[in-house]
Formats: C-alpha cells, sequence, structure tokens
C-alpha cells in the first residue's frame, strides 16, 4: 500500500529560493535548545477535544522564543560565499555591523577572523536558521542566546534540507478502509477492524444539513452517541459530491447520522502514524505470549507520534511518568533516539520552573531518571550535557520544597500520583523519597558528563545521604519490608508494593532484603495488589530481578491475555478481571471513559527484551553488554534487541542457545548442569553454583552454545 505523505505548506520568511545548488551537506537547521520540542508540545496539547469541546492541558505548557540570536566565531584564509534561509525575518551583523542590500543566496563573507551573527524573528513557529558555504555553514558549532546574553550551543537534527525547516515536520499517511456494519437510511455503522488513528474521510458527501459521526473504541462506545468520549459534527450546503475529511481521531468504529437532506457513500480514513522503523523483535514457543507481544508493540507505535502520548482517545497528553516507561519500552523495539530526545525536552519545557512536570510530584524525579537511563542505553553524551542546565534548575526546585528532615512530600499545588490506587498520599512517602535519590544519581551522572563536578560531588553525597535515611526510617524489621509512608513524625503500619519494587529495581537492597521483600511483599497477597498496567510494569520486572521470571510470565498471560479476550486490539489503561459488560470501558465516573489504547500497557515489549531475551548495557552505549536469556517455562524464545550498534539476535531452546553480538564487549551469562560446550577460542568462566559467563570477542558472529538445563 502506497504511502501518502501529507505535508503542511510552510511560507518561509527569509528572501531566498529554496534552490539547494552548492548545497553544503554538512549544513544543518538549527534553532534554541528546546524549542523545536516546546513548539512540538504546545502543538500536540492543544489538539485534545471531548465531546465537541476544546479540553487543553491544565498545567503550563510553555511557547518557544519568538526571537533568537545564532552566532558564529568563524576564521577562514579566504572569503567564503553563504547562502541564507531563516524560519522568519532576519537581519546579518558581521563584526557587530548590520549588513544592508544583499543578495540572500550569495553574501559574501570575507576573509579572517569575524563574528557572524543573525537575529531572527518568528512568533507563528520558532526561529530557525540555515546558511551553507563552504567554510562557513550551521550545526551545533553555532551558539545562540535569547538575548540575555546566556550563550548555549545550537540545537539540531535531521533537517538538512533548504524547503524543509523543523517546523515542517509532520507525521505519515496511508489510506485504510472500513466495513459496514449497519446501514439505515440516515446511519451508518463501520469496523475499522482495530483500534486506529487517524482522520476520517466521508465520501462523496452532497445536500444541506447536518452529518454527526461519533467516534468508538468499542462498539457500545459509537452506538451512545453524545455519550462517546469524541464525535464531530459536520454541516454540508453542496449539491455536488465531495469527500469531507476530519480532523485526527482515535477510534476503532464510526456511527454516522446525518439529517435526510444530506447523502453520503462510505467511510474511509487516513491512518496517521510516525514512521519508526521496528528493529526489536520477540517470538516463542506460546502463542498466547506471541499475540500479546504483538498487540503490545502495535500499542506503543500508536502512542508514538510527535511525542510520546499517554494513549490516542484520552488524554492525548504527553505525561512524564507514561513517557518514562516507553523510553524504556522504545529501547527494546524501535530505538528511535530523536522521540526520546523531543518528549524529554517537551516535558521540561522553559524556566522558570514553578511546578513540578505535569504537576506531579513523582513525574519530576521520572523526568531526570529518564535521561539516566537514555544515557545508559545511547551513550549520548552531548544531549545530556545540551538538557543538563534545565535539570539543574529542576532539581534546585524540587531540593527547595525538601522539609526539615530532607524528604520530600506533597505542597499545596502538587499531585502526588503514584498509581491510580486507594492509598495515603499525604507526609513522607517512602516511595517518592526513592525516586528522589535516584534522581539525585541522575544528576550526579549529568553532572560529571557536564563538567560541573563541584555540584556532581554534592548530588552523589546527597543521594547517599537520602537513602541511609530511607533505611533508618522507613525500614521495618517486624515486616521484614519498607513501610508505606510518615506523617507528622507517626510512622504507618502499612507495607505497599511501591517503595520495594523500586529499592530492587534501583538495586538499594542487598541479597538478604530482596529475598524478604519478595516473601513478604512482592508473592504476599496479603499486601494491596497491583491493578493497573502502569505499575505492573516495575512489579513484573521486579519480580524477573528476584528470580522469578516464569510468574511474571504467568502473569502476563493471565492480565494481558485477559483483555485479548474481551477482544482488544490494544492494551487498556486498566483492567480488572473482576468486571463485567461494560463496566470494563468505564472510568472517571464516564461510562467510556477508559482509555483502550494506553502507552503503559505495552509493557511486555520491555520485559521480554531486557528478561526473556536478557539483553542490557552493562556500560552506556552498549559498549559492553550482558545476556541472560531465559525461557522462564517456555519450550524456546527468538528474538532481536536493537543497540546504537546494530541488533543483537538470540535464540534459546532446552538445548542451546546461539547469540549474534554486535561491536562492544558482550557477555553471555547461563546457568548450566554441567561445563557448557562452546566454540573453539571462545572462553568462558564459573562465576557462581552452576552460573558460566561466556564472552562473545567477534561482532556480527553468531555463537552457538550447547548447555544442560538445571532440574
Amino acid at each position: 500500500m502506497k504511502t501518502i505523505k501529507i505535508v503542511a505548506i510552510f511560507v518561509l520568511l527569509s528572501l531566498s529560493a529554496f534552490s539547494q545548488e552548492n548545497t553544503n551537506i554538512s549544513s544543518k537547521w538549527i534553532w534554541y535548545p528546546g524549542d523545536f520540542e516546546v513548539w512540538l508540545h504546545r502543538e500536540v496539547g492543544g489538539r485534545r477535544q471531548e465531546r465537541g469541546q476544546a479540553y487543553p492541558p491544565f498545567w503550563r505548557v510553555d511557547s518557544p522564543y519568538g526571537l533568537v540570536r545564532f552566532e558564529k566565531m568563524y576564521e577562514s584564509s579566504k572569503s567564503d560565499t553563504i547562502r541564507i534561509y531563516a524560519d522568519g525575518r532576519y537581519h546579518v551583523r558581521i563584526d557587530g555591523k548590520v549588513v544592508y542590500d544583499f543578495d540572500p543566496k550569495k553574501l559574501v563573507l570575507p576573509a579572517g577572523k569575524h563574528r557572524l551573527h543573525f537575529l531572527v524573528e518568528n512568533y507563528k513557529t520558532f526561529p530557525s536558521l540555515l546558511v551553507q558555504g563552504k567554510t562557513v555553514f550551521t550545526n551545533e558549532g553555532w551558539q545562540v542566546t535569547i538575548q540575555d546574553q546566556i550563550f548555549y550551543p545550537a540545537a539540531s537534527g535531521n533537517f538538512t534540507e533548504v524547503g524543509l525547516p523543523p517546523s515542517t515536520f509532520h507525521l505519515d499517511y496511508v489510506p485504510i478502509t472500513s466495513k459496514i456494519l449497519e446501514k439505515g437510511a440516515n446511519s451508518m455503522l463501520v469496523d475499522f477492524g482495530k483500534e486506529t488513528f487517524g482522520k476520517v474521510i466521508v465520501e462523496k458527501v452532497k445536500g444541506k444539513g447536518k452529518l454527526r459521526m461519533y467516534f468508538g473504541e468499542t462498539r457500545q462506545e459509537a452506538m451512545a452517541e453524545t455519550q462517546a468520549e469524541t464525535f464531530d459534527y459536520l454541516d454540508i450546503n453542496r449539491s455536488v459530491n465531495k469527500n469531507d475529511t476530519t480532523a485526527a481521531h482515535a477510534f476503532r468504529y464510526i456511527y454516522a447520522v446525518w439529517d435526510l437532506n444530506v447523502a453520503i457513500d462510505k467511510i474511509s480514513a487516513l491512518y496517521e502514524y510516525l514512521p519508526v522503523e521496528n528493529r526489536g523483535s520477540f517470538s516463542c514457543s506460546d502463542s498466547l505470549l506471541n499475540r500479546i507481544y504483538d498487540v503490545s508493540l502495535y500499542t506503543l507505535h500508536l502512542n508514538t507520534r510527535e511525542l510520546f502520548l499517554d494513549g490516542i482517545k484520552r488524554d492525548r497528553w504527553v505525561w512524564s511518568g507514561d513517557a518514562y516507561q516507553s523510553y524504556l519500552m522504545n529501547f527494546y523495539t524501535f530505538f528511535d533516539e530523536d522521540i526520546n530526545k523531543r518528549t524529554l525536552y517537551a516535558l521540561r519545557g522553559h524556566d522558570p520552573v514553578e511546578t513540578h512536570i505535569n504537576t506531579i510530584l513523582d513525574y519530576s524525579y521520572y523526568w531526570m531518571i529518564g535521561i539516566y537511563d537514555h544515557f545508559l542505553y545511547t551513550g549520548d553524551t552531548a544531549f545530556v550535557r545540551q538538557i543538563y542546565p534545565r535539570m539543574k534548575t529542576l532539581m534546585k526546585f524540587c531540593l527547595d520544597r525538601a522539609n526539615a528532615n530532607g524528604f520530600v512530600e506533597g505542597l499545596p499545588g502538587d499531585w502526588v500520583f503514584i498509581d491510580w490506587a486507594e492509598i495515603e498520599k499525604t507526609g513522607e512517602i517512602s516511595f517518592e523519597q526513592l525516586l528522589l535519590a535516584r534522581s539525585l544519581e541522575a544528576m550526579a551522572l549529568s553532572a560529571k558528563l557536564a563538567n560541573d563536578r563541584e555540584y556532581a560531588g554534592r548530588c552523589q553525597k546527597l543521594s547517599e545521604e537520602i537513602r541511609q535515611k530511607i533505611f533508618n526510617v522507613f525500614w521495618s524489621d517486624q515486616k521484614n519490608a519498607f513501610v508505606h509512608s510518615r506523617k507528622n513524625g507517626v510512622l504507618s503500619n502499612v507495607v505497599t508494593r511501591y517503595a520495594n519494587m523500586f529499592a530492587i529495581l534501583f538495586d538499594y537492597v542487598d541479597a538478604e532484603k530482596k529475598q524478604k521483600i519478595k516473601k513478604h511483599v512482592i508473592l504476599n497477597d496479603s499486601v494491596l495488589n497491583i491493578t493497573t498496567p502502569y505499575m505492573k510494569f516495575y512489579e513484573l520486572a521486579s519480580l524477573c530481578e528476584i528470580g522469578e521470571k516464569g510468574k511474571a510470565i504467568e502473569f502476563v498471560k493471565d492480565y494481558w491475555g485477559g483483555m485479548l479476550k474481551l477482544g482488544a486490539t490494544s492494551v487498556w489503561e486498566t483492567y480488572d478481571p473482576k468486571q463485567t459488560g461494560d463496566a470494563h470501558y468505564a472510568m472517571y465516573g464516564r461510562p467510556f471513559g477508559k482509555s483502550l489504547c494506553h502507552a503503559w500497557g505495552a509493557n511486555p515489549v520491555y520485559l521480554f527484551g531486557k528478561y526473556l531475551l536478557g539483553v542490557k548495557p552493562t556500560v552506556p552505549g552498549y559498549k559492553s553488554y550482558l545476556i541472560e536469556p531465559s525461557l522462564a517455562g517456555l519450550e524456546w524464545i527468538k528474538g532481536r534487541v536493537p543497540t546504537p550498534n546494530g541488533n543483537i539476535e538470540v535464540y534459546m531452546d532446552k538445548k542451546e542457545i546461539r547469540v549474534k553480538k554486535v561491536r562492544g564487549e558482550g557477555t553471555l551469562r547461563i546457568r548450566s548442569a554441567k561445563p557448557p560446550k562452546v566454540q573453539e577460542g571462545v572462553t568462558y568462566s564459573l562465576t557462581g553454583d552452576k552460573q558460566y559467563e561466556i564472552q562473545l570477542a567477534l561482532p556480527q558472529k553468531e555463537y552457538t552454545i550447547r548447555y544442560w538445563p538445571i532440574k
């Protein structure tokens, strides 16, 4: 099926034409760091509507700066002729003097050492600049300022074409068709076969009157008409057939009703998507798990757009907690670094920091931890250095709000989310202190990369102090677990899963405490159960970390499989197997308020890649990595895990393991009843009780290892 790319017609306010003669392939469009992403966030966040009404975000949404100065100090033995393309009005100065009466296609720069600067103004989108020359051309080596005399290295991306500045960024489209389920004299119910997102096309429309379309993730929602979460009304007034196209919506079903004086032929759509490459894969001996993987991957792709969204029906916003999980899932599927970076910048916005990200206490910490994990998987030092100033101001905001004990708690205006659960959310919550400690670790690492060593030392020291306080205050030898909270100096008697799971995931507890938490919390049904895929992400990961991969996989089959049995074609926001009928679709006091396509439900793509295929970086950017595959009760598993250096391929059954590695120091860790049989020249060592580590030296080579399962 042919892909249709719909690009907005964009007029550059520069006087220059869009010729690409003598293009310097090294030149890139540049802009003020974060402004492309801030602009995208503003555009995306403003599209939500419910029941015909606009529904913008309830947190501060920043706009990009409208006036930006771009500077370059150049030195050349010869003069250079440059071509200038600006997304906005601009003027040029050389050594502080304005240049007048010049041809932007052939401005001659004098030889020698000179300061070149452009002042670009654009309040509709954001200022960006492309300069092409033999020795002078735009890239990350330029400096930018918003006229506050604070200069930063310019931001850039994959925008190099003259007529396509970053503000022309767009998603792609492909036609999709529907099946008519019911048709009346003036109504039609159509089914697109699965959850989807796109612009609806009503074909061959004519007459005079109204056409109403009700969008549903289920048939029941579409047929509920004005109780559906989203709908469109079109005014028709013409005597000839013509197609009408709506804005993009999420739907599977559409119920169309029109006035008797209106006629339509059929309903189709343009599926809207970000064209990411699916580099990861997973399959195994269990067909249900394969279906769960495919549906989870599709769910993630639907929500992978300009930025990572929470859900495509509602809210269609960028939430930091949801996005954090998408970053990790991305690393086991698309490994698209750009969308991670776009989302991180979009969420952060501009200084000054006046509220937590999305107004949520925990979400500020997920944002900082997300940068830590992005660096671990990609090794992208330049990005960390670029975004570091905004990390530092956000951390200052967080620490300035700490109480006299050095702990954080919800203050007026803060939303302490944690999870959709009936738990205590006031006072000092142990879970929040763990996120703070981990965020300080992320800050320490980032500060080192940014050569801010004094601050790095302060953050590392404070992280260690807070971790010790967490143990002193919240660890209970009686309960063999962290208790949930302390309020007004009174320690709670309640144990929840949240802090205990994260203490395992952050490796903050020793082996003995991990086993205590495993027995008294994770495997203890008397502790409040988690019912959202959001927190199941962490609970299942913690199960895998403590050697219970089989239990984690059985839960996936039961929980995600339960949704599939009910007809899910994408993963839901929440699922309660005790509910029946249409109660599955209700949330927030609305009959169809629940999102049936939520990014945080795509968890299995991460779980299977990290804990079944067993691949994870041990040094940033996969300079070294571990492969520790596990059958978890299955007969065989097979798949790919993407890295910056290519895809690692893994196959495992009950007799052998095959691995195709990539550049970097790869280590295969397995358990075998007797020493493994390896190829000539391959070395291994015994590192524990029947645990062996095999060194994989050559990239792009397939290794075959014979092993003996432990019964």
